[in-house]
């Protein structure tokens, strides 16, 4: 059986019998006005963080989600769409895109403002999606794609890109590991399939999506995760897991390279009022400006002693220099 059939498998159980905290930590659900999330859909978040980000979804976009879960984002998707068919929600397994759909009944009772209209569910695979090209506005996966060994990552984030629109983003949400796995443990279907032994260091994970074209990347969140331990994995040291929230934007890829935002600040204190580095980039005095790791290597280069550049935080927000 392959680790792909594996994770079929498991994921067929849980949407027949939904399982609380199964493959990551389950999310609290953040409150919207007028928006109820049915209980069911909470049991049945199988995913690490969020994708649902309210400046990503303005002016009614197009959303697909990749993996629909119990369908909790896709409903917090179309709180903001409200139209027919404005988020698809696409699964391999047929019985969580039942659930899922059973699941937007009862939201449809809880949520005057929700038609169940508002979502259309497709079967298909992640690394051939049945979508047009160039036709979404706003592409979601969250815990899915660190499944993927490498070929089929490659493979489905070429499929994200195809889809999205000119400036369209893919939002995602997965496990990070800094420490290196042994092969056992980067071999282990089901540890694969639980969202632990496919995870990527953060560098790696953000190469792949500029390697197939993503030309922006913005870090938004880093947050604890997971402790694989020897005494309950195949492992002689303990390995420690974050979880990540990224988007990757199908911006034009600059001449330069991507532009990668991890956090990092510069902040001018010199004696002017400001500084212009004759690049685009204007630091006002003693107000800190959110950069790309590209443009704090430029600005370190200026070797001057008023410019502070700020740590990687792996939280930005937008606002930055690009």
């Amino acid at each position: 059986m392959s680790y792909l059939d594996t994770t079929h498998d498991l994921y067929k159980k849980a949407a027949l019998t939904p399982e609380v905290g199964l493959c990551c930590t389950t999310n609290p659900v953040w409150e919207l006005p007028g928006l109820k999330i049915p209980k069911i859909m909470q049991e049945m978040n199988y995913g690490c963080g969020s994708t649902v980000h309210p400046r990503d979804l303005v002016n009614h976009p197009k959303i697909l989600y990749v993996g629909v879960g119990g369908g909790m984002e896709l409903l917090q998707f179309s709180y903001f769409s409200r139209q027919d068919g404005g988020v698809v929600g696409v699964d391999v397994v047929d019985e969580m895109l039942h659930a899922a759909a059973q699941n937007f009944e009862e939201a449809e009772r809880l949520n005057p403002w929700f038609q169940k209209e508002f979502i259309t569910l497709k079967k298909g695979d992640a690394l051939n999606l049945p979508i047009s090209d160039n036709s979404i506005d706003v592409a979601a996966q969250n815990c899915l794609f660190n499944i993927f060994k490498e070929a089929d990552l490659k493979k489905a984030l070429e499929e994200m890109y195809r889809v999205l629109k000119p400036h369209g983003r893919l939002v995602m949400s997965d496990p990070t590991c800094e420490q290196p796995m042994n092969e056992t443990l980067r071999n282990d279907a089901r540890l694969r399939a639980l969202c632990l032994s496919g995870s990527l260091p953060i560098k790696d994970y953000v190469k792949a999506l500029t390697d197939v074209g993503f030309g922006t990347i913005e870090i938004r969140a880093r947050k604890p995760y997971r402790i694989l331990d020897p005494k309950h994995y195949p492992t002689e040291e303990l390995i420690y897991i974050e979880s990540i929230e990224v988007a990757a934007i199908k911006d034009p890829m600059p001449h330069d390279g991507p532009c990668i935002f991890t956090g990092k600040a510069a902040i001018y204190y010199g004696e002017s009022d400001y500084f212009d580095d004759k690049k685009g980039h204007v630091l006002l005095k003693n107000q800190p400006l959110a950069i790309c790791d590209k443009t704090a290597a430029a600005l370190l280069d200026l070797k001057k002693d008023d410019i502070f550049i700020s740590p990687s935080t792996f939280h930005y927000d937008g606002g930055g220099c690009c």
